[in-house]
């Protein structure tokens, strides 16, 4: 099980979002602890300027951005839609 930690970006991301999705983001953030879910989240890795990141999908639209800080602690960095990796 990973120890999951969020930026303060990250909570500032969250509050704009619709307060609707706020429970299925938890529901994910709480799969995203256990590795074995990491292929049913889809998590995959980024390129470009996120090269040492990777990211899944919340739903359709939204997607969280984070990365391993270490063996047992992941950081979420950011949370949006497809613009988030601009």
């Amino acid at each position: 099980m990973y120890k999951v930690s969020f930026k303060p970006s990250f909570i500032r991301q969250v509050k704009r979002l619709e307060r609707g999705l706020f429970e299925e983001i938890l529901e994910k953030i709480e799969y995203l602890k256990n590795k074995e879910n990491h292929y049913f989240l889809k998590v995959h890795k980024l390129h470009g300027k996120f090269t040492d990141c990777y990211s899944f999908s919340v739903d359709y639209g939204i997607r969280i951005i984070f990365k391993f800080e270490s063996k047992s602690e992941i950081v979420l960095l950011a949370i949006g839609d497809h613009d988030i990796y601009k």
